[in-house]
């Protein structure tokens, strides 16, 4: 049975924006997760969640080790010439610590510097970065928008099988 994030009973009291407080949103991400997914440790390859009236979810299993998982989570958004992956967000999985992290998001208004910083030419992204320049700051915007976007995904009705190629939904 999962327990609703909201419902979590936490013995300490932590500062927002600071370390503990990230790591209660990873937690919270893991839990949305799981309610899209199911079983984060039986995800494998690639499922697509088709909802009618709302783009499809995809999420991609790039890497898997025994503790951790590494995905792919996106919204195909059809364009003229393609479908255009929006946000594009690469999510870690902790299992053995019920975390989930959000590691990088690309939005499809990037691009990388020489050094692997986003540059955003969108002037509210654009905005948006350079008020968050510290690492603690940018980590805590991505998991932010992580932890949102999978709410609005479960209330869209949005649902995952452990099975691969599996369509969800419709």
């Amino acid at each position: 049975m999962l327990l609703a994030d909201t419902q979590t009973v936490v013995s300490w009291r932590a500062r927002p924006r600071s370390f503990v407080a990230l790591m209660g949103l990873y937690e919270s991400n893991f839990i949305r997760l799981g309610w899209l997914a199911g079983s984060l440790t039986a995800l494998s390859g690639r499922c697509t969640s088709r909802v009618r009236g709302d783009c499809d979810l995809v999420l991609t299993v790039t890497e898997r080790s025994p503790y951790t998982s590494t995905v792919n989570l996106t919204y195909l958004i059809a364009e003229r010439y393609g479908d255009l992956q929006y946000p594009d967000m690469r999510v870690r999985i902790y299992h053995d610590a019920h975390l989930v992290e959000a590691q990088q998001w690309n939005s499809g208004h990037t691009q990388r510097t020489a050094h692997g910083a986003d540059v955003h030419h969108h002037p509210v992204l654009k905005s948006l970065r350079s008020h968050a320049e510290r690492e603690l700051d940018q980590r805590w915007a991505r998991n932010m928008m992580l932890n949102k976007w999978l709410e609005y995904c479960v209330e869209r009705g949005h649902r995952f099988s452990s099975r691969p190629e599996h369509d969800a939904g419709a």
